[in-house]
């Protein structure tokens, strides 16, 4: 696996401001691309959630007719106490009439980029709610008088940034109605049983606190898959730790996480699947014409369609 990973071109979908200075500012970026229908079409919608010392938001991008078109509205989550903490934007596709309803006057966001709990953002085309999110959902039909789309949007993939020394968290939900599960990734060096003064790094990666990858010698092995086991599904799990080890000043790991096929079923992703075939694949599907077509990971549909990009910022 020798493959070169850029890490703003996942993010060329929608506003690019707050993903262009994530290696600057240490800035938290948390991005969910979704599937659904809107304007006659089946396209995808990025939603960019951005965080730093000065700057707290998101940022909405509707897939347009081709590639090169992107719709995007963003919302400024600003911290004083005049701002508006709901309201509406709206913004044209295709000669039709979108809007984003929200509401964060209850919103509870803790250390977190994204709100934890009571609040709710809704894009409404034709009178439908064609994407909410949020846990208000009575209250987002409610306030806007919309009534939910007859299609369910699908969440393709979630990419985040995130920063820290030598462990780094965030959560997933590997199937549509499944629960969220913890995954924490450590990199250090030895333990105190190795007698070596100058230890070998060692990498591990748990779900829900089971330690499921153990990577020793990293410096050997710092690109890499392995498939382990979740409540019986099957997900995959690519590495690329270079920039750690050989990298100068603020450096990431890249690490995907791909369920694949349940137990027992032939695995939906090849041994010989490289983590930048993922990265190339998904980036292509980004920008692609929204026919309907798996625009997951371009590897496998059903519950191997969602893939999490985490992005794993060291600070020394």
């Amino acid at each position: 696996m020798h493959e070169s990973v850029a890490i703003p071109a996942c993010f060329t979908a929608g506003d690019p401001s707050p993903t262009a200075a994530v290696t600057k500012s240490g800035q938290c970026v948390f991005v969910s691309t979704y599937r659904t229908k809107l304007a006659g079409q089946c396209r995808l919608i990025t939603i960019t959630w951005f965080k730093d010392l000065l700057l707290h938001g998101l940022s909405v991008a509707v897939q347009g007719p081709d590639s090169e078109t992107q719709y995007t509205c963003r919302i400024q989550l600003k911290p004083w106490t005049f701002w508006k903490k709901h309201g509406t934007k709206h913004f044209t596709v295709e000669h039709k009439l979108v809007s984003i309803a929200w509401d964060f006057r209850a919103a509870r966001f803790g250390a977190e980029t994204e709100p934890r709990s009571s609040y709710y953002v809704a894009l409404i085309c034709d009178g439908d709610v064609v994407l909410l999110l949020g846990d208000l959902k009575a209250e987002a039909f409610r306030k806007t008088g919309c009534r939910p789309a007859l299609i369910d949007p699908i969440l393709v993939s979630r990419k985040e940034h995130v920063f820290g020394r030598k462990r780094f968290s965030t959560k997933a939900r590997f199937r549509e109605k499944g629960g969220v599960h913890e995954i924490s990734i450590e990199c250090f060096k030895g333990d105190d049983s190795d007698p070596d003064p100058n230890p070998n790094p060692t990498m591990t990666i748990r779900i829900d606190g089971e330690r499921l990858v153990v990577v020793k010698h990293l410096q050997w092995k710092f690109r890499g898959n392995e498939s382990v086991y979740v409540d019986g599904m099957r997900i995959e799990v690519f590495w690329d730790a270079h920039d750690w080890l050989f990298g100068s000043g603020t450096r990431n790991a890249v690490f995907v996480i791909k369920p694949g096929s349940a137990s027992g079923n032939e695995s939906e992703i090849s041994p010989s699947t490289s983590l930048g075939s993922i990265l190339m694949s998904t980036q292509a599907d980004d920008g692609g014409d929204g026919s309907g077509l798996d625009m997951g990971s371009g590897l496998g549909n059903g519950s191997g369609r969602f893939c999490l990009f985490l992005y794993a910022w060291k600070i020394d």
